[in-house]
């Protein structure tokens, strides 16, 4: 039998839910729903729309292979500088994504840290496509390093400890044992990943810009459309907010046993 929860916490709880549906229902009455096929298929949403499910889907791609090593370093390994490690690794939850965005130009821009020699090789990177995908990885990377963290801590070692005492190399146990084993939570964090980057704005404009078609992506068209045309930017909005639910919705789908956060 659980014990319940007091009386006094629902009305905290109810007013936090309100204090966050409340804005969604506003977004959703605002929309001219009269006009709104027309608004959403405009050539620029369209372009928009499209850029943004791209980038997103390779940023998680990109999240994934960089974020599931990073994960398991920090999980199965101690060393000294770890907590310091961790801290950086986990800074883009905290930094403001335009600071974000600078620290990729002063890196990746035609006179950044790297920029220069990647000029003198031919390489371009910011405001273009690639610099989008990369401001999306920035800020989206340490949602599904923190999840799978937690996974592969909530798992334990015990199963990967028997099959190296049965012989199985490391690498034969972290692919037949460890990632099966926090699939549920490596499924999460790439879930999060693509929201994230699916919604991320102040990283991208600054370090990509604002082309249709090349580094416009829905956030940023949303934003513009604002100053100009408030209804295509509301009924911008609520596709964003649809596709992001959507996304949730089909992560919910697949309970997690193993720290999957959502």
């Amino acid at each position: 039998m659980t014990p319940g929860v007091p009386r006094w916490v629902l009305a905290p709880a109810a007013l936090g839910a309100a204090f966050v549906l409340l804005p969604l229902v506003a977004i959703v009455a605002r929309v001219p729903w009269a006009d709104f096929g027309e608004l959403v298929t405009s050539e620029s949403s369209r372009d928009a729309l499209g850029l943004s499910l791209r980038t997103s889907a390779t940023s998680t791609v990109l999240c994934v292979l960089l974020g599931v090593p990073m994960a398991t370093v920090l999980a199965r390994t101690s060393f000294p500088g770890q907590g310091l490690l961790r801290s950086l690794v986990l800074l883009p939850l905290v930094l403001p994504p335009v600071v974000g965005g600078l620290a990729l130009l002063y890196t990746f821009g035609r006179r950044g840290l790297l920029g220069e020699s990647l000029e003198v090789v031919g390489i371009q990177v910011a405001f273009s496509t690639a610099a989008v995908v990369m401001a999306q990885t920035f800020v989206a990377l340490p949602f599904l390093v923190v999840s799978l963290e937690g996974a592969l801590r909530t798992a334990g070692e015990r199963y990967e400890v028997v099959a190296a005492t049965l012989g199985a190399r490391p690498s034969t146990v972290f692919r037949r044992v460890t990632l099966p084993l926090v699939l549920p939570g490596l499924l999460s964090g790439a879930v999060l990943s693509f929201a994230r980057a699916l919604g991320e704005f102040g990283a991208t404009v600054t370090f990509a810009g604002s082309l249709q078609g090349v580094t416009r992506t829905l956030p940023t068209e949303i934003y513009l459309l604002r100053e100009t045309d408030v209804d295509g930017a509301v009924a911008l909005s609520l596709v964003l907010v649809v596709v992001a639910v959507v996304v949730i919705g089909v992560a919910r789908q697949r309970p997690g046993r193993s720290g999957a956060l959502l």
